[in-house]
């Protein structure tokens, strides 16, 4: 049985356009057990194996559903969530090897923007200090006056006043602090924003404030964005490509406008048509996927593709036993750096393979057969903490 973990290799296109080249990152966290003494009985592939890259001056959208990893990844290439295999390349250097002092040094060039304004901001230090704080660990405060100044056009590029720098995080209402956060970000200069569900947590008006924002910004300063989102009407608006994930690896990568016009993997199908259409004739006739089962466990992920347990285009060779790579596809009428894990896209795509009822799969978290009792699952308490 082959289980391949390493996605083919996309088309380079012009290699100088290209800021972040992500190639085969992992990131899997052990599972321990014990009372005394942990013991490592297995692992969590919150990433496993993805390859992608995020050319100068765009904006990659990442989505997919809860728990598949693409905030992992995300912190993955800024290495807050050191990797546990693969590179990252950000203009020509490997930041997943890159530990302490240079490590800190290179954050000047990349930037995150959090998913919880309020605990992403120290709630003890006012606006000025929080801008300052940046600017002061990467040198950039050389001198009173022009960081006076550079912290005014910081919050006018944002929208805020600047009277906004003497006050505290708790003064200011979500939408104004997540705003705080994206200058924040912006005050060192980067050359890449990861933005982590940047508008989840405000209201609708103010998420549509926000979202715009973003994109003045990214022209103003020649940003580059990688924003995770799980909300497909808002990643599309910002978003020129758009990569799939499911089950720590990505499925389906293509232009924004490319992948909701003909989507070509069954589980992009499947999120596309739970986006409601607001026009009642054709919400009534287009097709509807609905997915049997849930997620399964990272922690023991289904051999093959990750998705046939609940795929209803499911076939009975190579699903189960190969895994897929991220490939260009051979279909008509699609571009050609639109790229899908699936065996059997091209099939599908022309209808050859019809869909089919799905019977759920039950997949145990720990692994094993269903109802085993083995000692990996039934261990005891994971530590002493937990017996206190």
């Amino acid at each position: 049985m082959t289980d391949t973990t390493t996605q083919a290799t996309p088309p380079s296109g012009n290699e100088r356009d290209v800021l972040v080249d992500v190639r085969g990152v992992k990131v899997h966290f052990p599972i321990k057990r014990g009372v005394i003494f942990d013991k490592v009985v297995g692992h969590v592939y919150a990433v496993d194996g993805v390859d992608l890259q995020i050319r100068r001056g765009e904006t990659y959208g990442l989505v997919g559903e809860s728990g598949c990893g693409k905030s992992t990844l995300g912190k993955a290439i800024l290495n807050l969530e050191p990797p546990t295999e693969g590179s990252v390349i950000l203009d020509g250097t490997d930041i997943a090897s890159l530990r302490g002092e240079e490590l800190r040094r290179r954050r000047k060039d990349i930037q995150m923007v959090f998913q919880d304004p309020m605990s992403s901001l120290d709630p003890r230090q006012s606006v000025e200090s929080l801008l300052v704080e940046g600017m002061r660990a990467h040198g950039l405060d050389t001198d009173g006056a022009s960081t006076k100044k550079r912290l005014r056009e910081l919050l006018a590029a944002v929208g805020l006043p600047a009277a906004a720098l003497t006050k505290y995080p708790h003064e200011f209402s979500g939408g104004q602090r997540q705003r705080i956060g994206i200058a924040r970000a912006l005050s060192v200069e980067p050359k890449l924003i990861v933005a982590d569900e940047p508008v989840s947590a405000l209201d609708v008006s103010v998420q549509a404030q926000v979202i715009n924002l973003l994109e003045e910004l990214q022209d103003e300063f020649d940003l580059t964005y990688l924003v995770v989102a799980h909300d497909l009407a808002v990643v599309r608006h910002i978003s020129d490509r758009i990569g799939v994930m499911y089950l720590g690896g990505l499925v389906e990568e293509a232009s924004a406008d490319d992948l909701y016009a003909q989507p070509l993997h069954p589980y992009t199908r499947a999120l596309l048509s739970a986006v409601p259409v607001p026009d009642p004739s054709v919400e009534d006739t287009r097709e509807q996927i609905l997915l049997t089962g849930d997620l399964p466990s990272p922690s023991n992920p289904p051999p093959g593709c990750r998705f046939h347990t609940r795929c209803p285009w499911r076939q009975e060779t190579k699903c189960a036993d190969e895994r897929p790579m991220l490939r260009v596809v051979q279909v008509d009428g699609v571009d050609p750096s639109h790229r899908v894990a699936c065996h059997w896209v091209e099939q599908i795509a022309s209808g050859e393979i019809r869909p089919h009822d799905v019977s759920p799969v039950y997949v145990t978290p720990g692994g094993g057969d269903a109802g085993a009792l083995d000692d990996d699952t039934f261990t005891g308490p994971a530590s002493v903490t937990e017996v206190i």
